[in-house]
Parts: structure tokens; sequence; C-alpha cells
């Protein structure tokens, strides 16, 4: 296919369905990351954050359909969204055909304080299949000592380690290296990108670490494969993609996003290009 490890500007539905057209269907995708807008008024460039609730879950539906049907047989999608939708989100899945693997809480700090409820400090990833006997899951690249090796010496224990839980902690302030394996840990570490931090991109608030989809692009996708990202925003998936030798398509609606988020990749130390 064309256009391939680009970022694209357009309306993901109609990008999606028009590879589609011109691809006499054919699904190309091996994984997909979506971090849509979560429909709660946040500010973005050249999209409407707050529609009413009827109207956001067709749109689920629809932009969800367009990424399941470029999705490979084997392929996997993963799906970033705050409380207020995730039912939503997990019902349209169904829906679709798609099995769901995990549902994964990533909790970290420096949420956004609250005066008249409990402050919210998570969000839910996704993390779906279209065939559940056939998908990619390197589980080698992810895997931590177990408590069996670190605390019992246990001989039963598997001398590969565990692969880590559904829960990922966020603990920036805590610990040294936030992207780091302890022994005994069955936890992510992976700090929110905050204002402060030199990961941050200026032009994008809402933007996704890097150490967290490295983890789901190397465990969810082989060297060589598609990676997908409908709402590219600040670039981190094609950006993490490109370092990791993966081939990708990013889809924007903001020109403003595409521009910036293509400068990024070229400022990566290593990408296809």
């Amino acid at each position: 296919m064309e256009e391939v490890n680009t970022i694209k500007h357009g309306d993901c539905i109609k990008v999606l369905n028009q590879y589609l057209s011109d691809n006499q269907n054919d699904p190309f995708v091996d994984l997909i990351f979506a971090d849509p807008p979560f429909n709660i008024g946040y500010d973005y460039d050249k999209y409407d954050d707050k529609v009413d609730y009827d109207a956001y879950v067709a749109w689920t539906h629809d932009w969800m359909k367009a990424c399941c049907d470029v999705l490979l047989s084997h392929g996997s999608f993963w799906i970033a969204i705050g409380d207020d939708y995730a039912a939503e989100v997990k019902m349209t899945a169904r829906q679709l055909g798609l099995t769901m693997r995990n549902w994964i809480i990533w909790y970290y700090t420096f949420g956004q304080n609250t005066k008249k409820k409990f402050s919210r400090s998570h969000t839910h990833i996704f993390y779906f299949v279209k065939d559940p006997k056939n998908f990619t899951f390197n589980d080698d690249v992810i895997r931590v000592p177990s408590a069996r090796q670190t605390t019992y010496n246990d001989k039963r224990a598997d001398a590969r380690g565990k692969v880590p839980d559904d829960t990922w902690i966020l603990r920036p302030q805590e610990i040294e290296d936030a992207g780091a394996f302890e022994a005994g840990e069955d936890t992510w570490h992976i700090p929110r990108v905050c204002g402060t931090f030199k990961e941050r991109r200026g032009f994008h608030g809402c933007q996704m670490p890097e150490k967290l989809l490295e983890r789901i692009i190397l465990t969810a996708s082989d060297p060589g494969q598609f990676v997908l990202d409908p709402f590219s925003g600040s670039g981190t998936t094609v950006a993490v993609a490109a370092k990791n030798g993966r081939k990708f398509l990013g889809i924007d609606l903001s020109e403003n996003y595409v521009e910036q988020g293509l400068q990024r990749l070229e400022q990566q130390p290593e990408t296809l290009f």
C-alpha cells in the first residue's frame, strides 16, 4: 500500500475506508493503538470534545469499525479511554466481534484534583484481538522476576519470570528510572508525561508516554509489521513504532498535529525513513 511510515491528515473513518477501497478491501494492519478524544470537553485543535451521548457512542462505533476493517485476522486492537465511556467501548468491541484479552488499569499520580469527588488518577486500556486463537504476544520482552524466584526460592518457578499483571502503576516521584523492572515487581512503572518532562511535546496536551507504547508495540507486533494510530495527536505511537522497526501510519484531523508529528519523526535518532 502507499503512504507507509507517515502521518496522514484527515478523518480516520474516511481515510481508512479509502485505503480499503484502494486496496481491494484487504486488511493490512497488525496492531492498532487508539487514544481517542474522551468527550470530556478537552480543548483540541480541530475537534469538538463535548458532544451528546448518542452522537459520541455512534461515532465510537464508526471509527472502531473502520479500524476493525483494516485489521488483519491475527491483529490486536488497543484502546485507551476514560471512565465515562469505558463500558461503551467494551460493548462496541463485542458488537464488532472482538475478543477482550485484558482490561488494563493504568494508574498514575499527578491526576487532576477535584473538590466534590475522589481525584481521577487512572485510564483504562483495552486489549482486544480479532481471533482469540491466533494473535501476536511476545511475552519474553516484558517478563519480570516472580515472587517464587525472588522471595521463596521455589524450584518450581519459571526461570523466565512471569508476565506482569493488568494494573500498571505510575509513581514517577518514587522511582529513579520510571520504566525499569525491579526484582519482585509485577507492575509497569511508567510516568504520565507531565509538563516538566523532557519527553513533553508542547503542541499537544494529551501525550502518551513512550515507554507505555514501546511495551505494547514490542509485545503485540513483530519487526516489520504494521502499526496504526487513528488519532495520532502528539505522534508518540508512530515515533515508537519507527524506532522499533515497525511500519506505521498515523492519522489526525488537525493539520497542525500532523505537521508537528512529522517533525517529531524527523528528530528520532532511528527511524524507517
